[in-house]
């Protein structure tokens, strides 16, 4: 993975009621992240109860400051209409923060939707781009993550919009984890170059395009059995089919743990078993061990915005706010633009 900067000004604004586990391990994932120095992050959300958590911890040198605000959006909560009906809501002010230059990057494990939609309002779409995707960064059989996007940011997706996913995750890939060429797919029902409905055959064009003048490394269709394979490092596909295939991704890992779990305790004997496999029990676990990548850019848009799982702890949110921060230093949002820029000029003379 890239290493951060050694430039002491990047800042992280940090959704402090953004979670399941709000703001006990968001705060404490914060205080982990200020301790690996070299980073401050901007506590935003209601100053009382941040400096409940805060008390907690020695965090006398840390990097730590609050921007207070009492709007909080919750998870079950409709996006557009919280983040219109409450203009200074932990979200909003992140983004605000960016566009003020008081933070190079935001982080939140709230609501999704409504992270996209703040995001949108308050920084814009880059140039060329109608809509932002979000990319999930998963865990493979070879230990290297695969981006998968877009996992739900836009549903309904149209073929130049795929194409663009291909350039954004590309771009984060390189910039995130020194990744020189990407390998880039497109998520279909084979492997041939005919497959797919309408829109991934009209993709597959625009992709090959791109792909002929440099600007990706496209590799061709992958099916969803390849997704955990890692053979690949970027994969393309709307919204609605990226959302349902994270889900199965992220229901098959708990129920393999699960079941391996009930039958190591199900006898003695199996317990002693259990015991000998332990190690290799623990590298199978931290195969499938999201939490360590770091969250979901939001990608398409004029600043860094990512996006955490729900249900993270404090490790999850300490490496959400590395991630943020290695984002801000990649400048990714300015290298998206430009190859958002060439690719339609290429397009266009295709």
């Amino acid at each position: 993975m890239a290493q951060p900067s050694e430039n002491p000004a990047r800042r992280v604004a940090l959704d402090v009621m953004g979670g399941d586990h709000a703001p006990q391990e968001v705060v404490a994932g914060a205080v982990q992240a200020a301790r690996e120095g070299n980073i401050g992050i901007i506590l935003v959300g209601p100053e009382p109860a941040i400096r409940e958590e805060m008390a907690k911890y020695d965090t006398g040198g840390l990097d730590l400051t609050i921007e207070h605000t009492d709007e909080v959006i919750g998870m079950d909560e409709h996006p557009a209409e919280a983040v219109r009906a409450r203009p200074r809501n932990t979200l909003s002010v992140c983004m605000q923060l960016i566009k003020d230059g008081r933070a190079d990057a935001m982080a939140s494990a709230g609501n999704s939707g409504a992270v996209v939609t703040a995001a949108v309002l308050g920084l814009g779409r880059i140039k060329g781009v109608p809509r932002p995707a979000l990319g999930a960064v998963l865990p493979t059989a070879t230990g290297k993550p695969t981006l998968l996007l877009d996992i739900g940011a836009t549903t309904d997706s149209k073929p130049d919009y795929l194409a663009q996913y291909a350039l954004m995750g590309s771009a984060y890939m390189q910039g995130i984890f020194d990744i020189a060429q990407p390998r880039v797919a497109l998520l279909a029902n084979g492997e041939e170059d005919g497959k797919g409905d309408q829109l991934v055959q009209a993709a597959h064009g625009l992709i090959r395009a791109i792909a002929a003048k440099g600007m990706v490394n496209f590799v061709g269709n992958v099916e969803g059995r390849d997704i955990p394979k890692g053979e690949v490092d970027v994969i393309v596909c709307d919204g609605f089919v990226g959302n349902v295939a994270l889900k199965l991704s992220e229901g098959l890992s708990r129920m393999l743990l699960g079941a391996i779990r009930t039958e190591i305790y199900s006898n003695p004997i199996n317990q002693l078993g259990g015991l000998i496999l332990k190690g290799a029990f623990n590298k199978v676990r931290a195969k499938l061990d999201d939490e360590e990548y770091g969250g979901a850019p939001l990608l398409g848009v004029r600043g860094v915005a990512i996006v955490g799982h729900g249900s993270s702890h404090a490790r999850a949110i300490k490496n959400m706010i590395r991630v943020a921060r290695q984002a801000g230093d990649q400048q990714l949002p300015a290298k998206i633009a430009e190859g958002v820029a060439a690719a339609g000029a290429a397009t266009t003379e295709a």
